[in-house]
């Protein structure tokens, strides 16, 4: 099989794991039990030798892709000379989103429409990233793989031959036939695929996602587009513990053939912020809370022991070491393949500001400051004000050398003025003319600093001209007024360097030393701000004309990767990316707000 565009696949998941369904009919990626076990099939890091799961019609067919409506179940038509078939794809969730227990399958319902059509099946698990053997055993009711330590037992009503270490089948559909593949994870035998109950667990997942979109407060314009999102990021939180990982991918390349391929199938303190402060902005109070608590627990015990991450695994046990698969040639030969990943143990300083704001907005929103909550609050201010001298590696996880980046220190800053804010509001005024002292210090220097008299703008870091598109974010935080004569500039000088039409390249990578080498692609998320600096700027409609253009690059699902590349329109990087989904989000609301007149949103 041939590399699929990035943005030719569907997600499904179960808030446990995911899964990636091409146009093609083939699962390419899946990792089970959770989000950060090692692929089951991985066709997508390596076309030979990865492994894939595909149904697909035999010969020439056209293919379109939707999702039934409020839902995460995914339907793939195929039509021929012939006929039409649809394929149902889905991973049964549990009866409460936040249970521990889910079957980890993925049900794929075939059913012929008009006509009829002959089509195929290859099941090609391989365990382990393909580094393990894969044994396959033929059963009456379909077929076993495992190896020493792992088993996947692929339940059908459709007779399956084994070939070394790819189970086939070639099958007839008429109108009105239906074939049904289950594919359980840690299985023994397949069964009957009456016993998998596909019919009854697909009513009971539309049903389950249905229930979530019910919990929207949302009534703004884009409605159907931030549906999406929302389910999207639905399919990147861990139930049992309320993580949301950034994205359910590894090492899916910025820049294709280049080296900045990343694993994000983690919790990033900052990603996790962002998507807490959008949940509680829409009404999504259970599954922010379930993440608050997440954070409550993950950050209290790295505080104590003096070791705050920004990142973290979806448990406690999860590996974060950071190693390559070399036996994998990677996404269209992009490598390293990465596994883990390094910056768990980076200093990014401006995390504590994006999880301060975050908890801010839950206290607007009517939340609860919990002795716990102010904990980490405390705690995170107390960090601030000992570590926001220091040279660190910020947003951007640069693999460069440390430095003093203004984004850092303008969230240093924000740190302080919101937990200030929190703790007037709770009655915790102990630290807060020391917290404001220091504040005041950081800004001053910022101010000083993080602007260069060349370029006219607040620049990647101290002392410098390098451009950098964290800049737009500025005055969200408080820092300056939007009518500032500064963000005004920088605004201009951002969209004149890193920007093309609606697109923002994070920096220029020969400008920036960020210790990698080639190019890469225009950061979707900076999109989504700079369309929110232009609202704040009053340039409204230009806004709007940006947003609904950005909309246009979607997928045909309405799915964001980590990146696009602004010449070739291409989706880059891990897909669906959480940044890209809580950007788009948080803009349609705010861009509603302004439109309407009601202000400029929250």
């Amino acid at each position: 099989m041939a590399y699929k565009a990035i943005s030719d696949y569907g997600l499904i998941g179960d808030m446990h794991s995911a899964a990636l369904v091409g146009l093609d009919g083939s699962i390419d990626w899946a990792c089970m039990p959770r989000f950060d076990s090692p692929s089951i099939f991985g066709a997508i890091l390596d076309e030979h030798i990865g492994g894939h799961f595909q149904i697909v019609p035999v010969g020439t067919y056209e293919s379109t892709q939707r999702y039934l409506p409020d839902s995460n179940v995914l339907e793939t038509t195929f039509v021929t000379s012939t006929g039409r078939v649809s394929l149902t794809d889905f991973m049964p969730t549990s009866p409460t989103r936040s249970a521990d227990h889910v079957p980890h399958e993925i049900h794929r319902i075939v059913s012929c429409e008009e006509g009829k059509m002959d089509l195929k099946c290859i099941f090609q698990p391989r365990f382990d990233y393909a580094r393990a053997a894969t044994h396959l055993e033929l059963f009456p009711h379909g077929v076993l793989a495992s190896n020493a330590s792992e088993t996947l037992v692929l339940s059908t009503n459709v007779p399956m031959t084994v070939v070394g270490d790819t189970a086939e089948s070639q099958f007839p559909l008429e109108r009105g036939d239906v074939a049904t593949f289950i594919a359980a994870y840690g299985r023994a035998t397949p069964v009957a695929v009456g016993l998998g109950r596909s019919a009854y667990r697909l009513e009971h997942t539309k049903e389950m996602w249905e229930r979530i979109v019910e919990e929207l407060d949302y009534q703004g314009m884009w409605r159907d587009e931030v549906v999406r999102s929302f389910l999207v990021l639905h399919l990147l939180m861990y139930a049992p513990t309320g993580a949301i990982v950034a994205a359910p991918t590894t090492s899916l390349p910025e820049n294709i053939g280049g080296e900045r391929n990343w694993d994000y199938r983690y919790c990033w303190l900052r990603d996790s912020a962002f998507t807490l402060g959008v949940l509680y902005r829409i009404g999504d109070l259970h599954d922010a809370r379930h993440f608050l608590n997440w954070l409550i627990s993950m950050s209290a015990e790295h505080v104590d022991s003096g070791q705050i991450q920004v990142l973290y695994g979806i448990t406690a046990d999860s590996t974060l070491e950071e190693t390559t698969l070399d036996h994998l040639e990677g996404y269209r030969g992009s490598k390293p393949v990465r596994i883990g990943n390094g910056a768990a143990h980076q200093l990014q300083l401006d995390v504590f500001g994006e999880v301060i704001l975050s908890i801010n907005t839950y206290m607007r929103h009517g939340g609860y400051i919990s002795s716990e909550i102010w904990s980490i609050v405390n705690d995170f201010a107390e960090t601030t004000c000992a570590s926001w001298h220091l040279p660190d590696r910020s947003i951007w996880e640069v693999r460069g050398h440390e430095r003093h980046f203004t984004y850092s220190k303008a969230m240093c800053w924000a740190a302080l003025d919101q937990a200030i804010e929190i703790g007037t509001a709770t009655g915790h005024k102990t630290e807060l003319a020391r917290w404001r002292r220091v504040a005041n210090e950081i800004k001053a220097e910022v101010l000083t600093r993080g602007w260069s008299e060349t370029k006219q703008a607040f620049v990647q870091s101290y002392d410098s001209d390098v451009m950098d598109a964290s800049s737009l974010i500025l005055t969200w935080t408080g820092l300056l007024p939007p009518d500032d004569p500064r963000i005004q500039s920088t605004l201009a000088r951002t969209i004149e360097e890193l920007g093309q039409g609606p697109f923002v390249h994070r920096y220029k990578v020969e400008e920036a030393d960020d210790g990698l080498k080639g190019e890469e692609g225009a950061l979707t998320m900076l999109s989504f701000w700079l369309i929110g600096a232009l609202m704040t700027d009053g340039q409204v409609q230009k806004a709007k004309e940006l947003f609904e253009e950005m909309l246009g690059y979607a997928n045909h699902l309405g799915l964001f990767s980590e990146m696009i590349d602004p010449l070739t329109k291409e989706e880059l990087g891990n897909f669906p990316q959480a940044f890209s989904h809580i950007g788009l989000i948080h803009t349609a609301r705010n861009l509603s707000w302004a439109l309407s007149n009601k202000g400029q949103g929250l």
